[in-house]
């Protein structure tokens, strides 16, 4: 995604990394690949961490830069899924429904030969089962699943920072007009220039229309009841932007993350026992007993679930 696309298609994405954090996120993913294939080959008791800086070629004592036990060494594989799931939630367009860009983002990335290949599922089963049977092992899955809720809690609220934008821009001309009359009616009642109310008001045309009379009461209404996200008001000081929020708009922010919060977590159980039921099997990644499908199934019970209300703002 590029700095160029619309803002109305998707959120702005992560800026990117360094150099030296990407080589030592391959270095950490080296180590991560042949711990896997040790753990696999002869199982997780048997493996030594001298073993896995063998296996990955590096010295021992660099594997201990990265890792501090041999279980932490999987971590890696763990989260580049996590990561692939929230990276998909975080680039759906903007006005794509939660719920939808939630299901999409599982397609693209538990269906075998997307995301993961079809190959590296057997690897994936084994390892999320190791997990289940080895608590320390078990703690660095908890982590990882752990840390991808909190980065599905970012993207949720980024979602939501962004709908606020978009709104604000297309609610400008129309409500721009209207600032501007009610301003000019102020100014001939009072027979003076434009008062500081009406030019306070310009900066908060988009859904605070400063006339108070029974038309401008039932505008502003109108705006908080169709999408209160994007009706938060900024401040009442002439010259104010969005990022200087009003009175209580720190509550309001606490509020929403709150929510964003507890949906990330339905969502990412939807996903987490999806994969651990069909690890604890023997069917295939594909078709209707596939991590995909399963997961999509525990999502689409929750279509009926208030998202809107859950992370909404204000």
């Amino acid at each position: 995604m590029s700095s160029t696309t619309p803002m109305s298609s998707s959120p702005p994405p992560p800026p990117a990394a360094s150099l030296t954090e990407r080589r030592k996120a391959e270095t950490r993913m080296e180590i991560a690949r042949a711990a896997a294939g040790l753990f696999v080959r002869q199982g997780l008791r048997a493996t030594r961490a001298e073993e896995i800086a063998q296996a990955a070629g590096i010295a021992p004592r660099t594997f201990y830069r990265y890792f501090a036990t041999k279980e932490e060494a999987i971590g890696p594989l763990y989260a580049v899924g996590a990561r692939r799931w929230v990276d998909a939630v975080r680039a759906a367009p903007a006005e794509v429904p939660l719920p939808q860009a939630l299901e999409d983002a599982v397609r693209h990335t538990l269906t075998p030969g997307v995301g993961v290949s079809t190959a590296s599922w057997n690897w994936v089963r084994t390892l999320i089962r190791l997990a289940e049977a080895n608590p320390a092992l078990r703690r660095v899955w908890a982590e990882v699943c752990r840390t991808s809720e909190r980065d599905l809690t970012e993207a949720l609220m980024e979602r939501l920072a962004h709908g606020q934008e978009v709104c604000v821009a297309k609610s400008r001309e129309p409500y721009s007009a209207r600032s501007e009359e009610a301003g000019s009616a102020r100014s001939r009642k009072a027979g003076s220039t434009r008062s500081r109310e009406a030019g306070s008001a310009q900066d908060r045309e988009a859904c605070d229309i400063p006339d108070r009379d029974a038309r401008a009461t039932s505008d502003r209404e109108a705006c908080v009841t169709s999408d209160r996200e994007a009706c938060a008001a900024p401040d009442r000081e002439a010259g104010s932007s969005l990022r200087q929020e009003p009175s209580g708009a720190g509550r309001d922010n606490d509020a929403s993350r709150a929510r964003s919060a507890f949906a990330a977590a339905v969502a990412s159980a939807a996903v987490r026992t999806a994969m651990e039921s069909w690890a604890a099997g023997d069917g295939p990644a594909e078709g209707p007993a596939g991590p995909a499908q399963l997961a999509l199934d525990n999502l689409a019970a929750l279509r009926d679930f208030p998202w809107a209300d859950v992370t909404r703002g204000g």
